[in-house]
């Protein structure tokens, strides 16, 4: 799988977020309701990025989605920021990028919306069997690392 360029930044917060195709079918009644279904278990989610690059980041990038992702039509491995933390998700280019538009004295702004192949999603079996773990996995966390290694050494 190619990888996003080691070196280059994350995308910025600003418009970041994720937007997941629905995996919903509806069939309309003649009484007015609807008959819901999933029509499918595993659907892409939009993701709309900007990237703010120095000159020389700016130059690398665009050379690697013209030379290695052929013109961005190949699909990519890249760090992105979810609920779950920092991940590796397989990305692809919805379309060419928006940019690259000059910020300040010599930064430039790219934008892109990528295809994410699967949404970021935990286990079904922490939904299902343990929500109180994904629910306090941050106590779980902080105490671990406070006070595991206290009585580890004792």
């Amino acid at each position: 799988m190619i990888q996003y360029p080691e070196g280059l930044p994350l995308p910025l917060r600003e418009g970041y977020g994720f937007d997941p195709v629905s995996p919903m079918v509806s069939t309309p009644l003649v009484t007015g309701r609807k008959i819901r279904r999933r029509a499918y278990q595993n659907v892409p989610t939009r993701t709309s990025v900007t990237w703010l690059l120095s000159a020389s980041e700016a130059q690398l990038f665009e050379g690697w989605f013209e030379h290695v992702l052929i013109s961005g039509t190949l699909p990519f491995e890249c760090p992105l920021k979810s609920p779950l933390g920092l991940e590796n998700y397989q990305a692809n280019f919805n379309d060419i990028y928006r940019g690259p538009v000059l910020v300040g004295v010599d930064h430039w702004r790219f934008t892109a919306e990528l295809w994410l192949l699967k949404r970021p999603l935990i286990d079904p079996e922490w939904a299902m069997i343990a929500p109180e773990y994904v629910l306090y996995s941050s106590i779980f966390d902080r105490a671990m690392n406070q006070e595991w290694p206290r009585h580890f050494d004792e």
